[in-house]
């Protein structure tokens, strides 16, 4: 098989038949990666909360697959609003630290319901291709 769909405990997508992520060798590409709270389901209205919770949610993708916040090499951030950057950023340099490896990012605004922010990942696990 040549795509292996990534499914997380906890995130959904509300009842569509989508997964988390497709890993495709040892490339992964993520579904919209939201701030929903795995325990229940929710979305919290607070964006800082659900800026923690989109970070949270990556690496809980990514472990699923094998991999972790190492192997991602682009973010694409959907937001309602451009403010969010600054929330964005104070996670992105917790989880990214070295500025010499950080990976690509793009942040874009679009008009969301909920969420006031979505993340797509591509990753490359290349321990997988091994």
């Amino acid at each position: 098989m040549w795509r292996t769909s990534v499914d997380v405990e906890g995130l959904h997508h509300a009842g569509a038949p989508i997964p988390a992520a497709s890993l495709v060798g040892s490339l992964l590409f993520s579904s919209g990666i939201n701030g929903m709270d795995p325990t229940d389901g929710s979305i919290p209205e607070d964006p800082e909360t659900q800026v923690a919770l989109v970070f949270d949610n990556i690496r809980r993708i990514l472990e699923q697959a094998g991999g972790t916040l190492g192997d991602v090499a682009k973010c694409t951030f959907f937001v309602r609003d451009r403010s969010l950057k600054t929330v964005i950023d104070d996670h992105w340099l917790k989880a990214f630290p070295d500025p010499a490896s950080r990976p690509a990012r793009h942040t874009l605004v679009q008009e969301l319901t909920v969420q006031a922010l979505q993340c797509e990942i591509v990753a490359n696990i290349e321990r997988l291709a091994r």
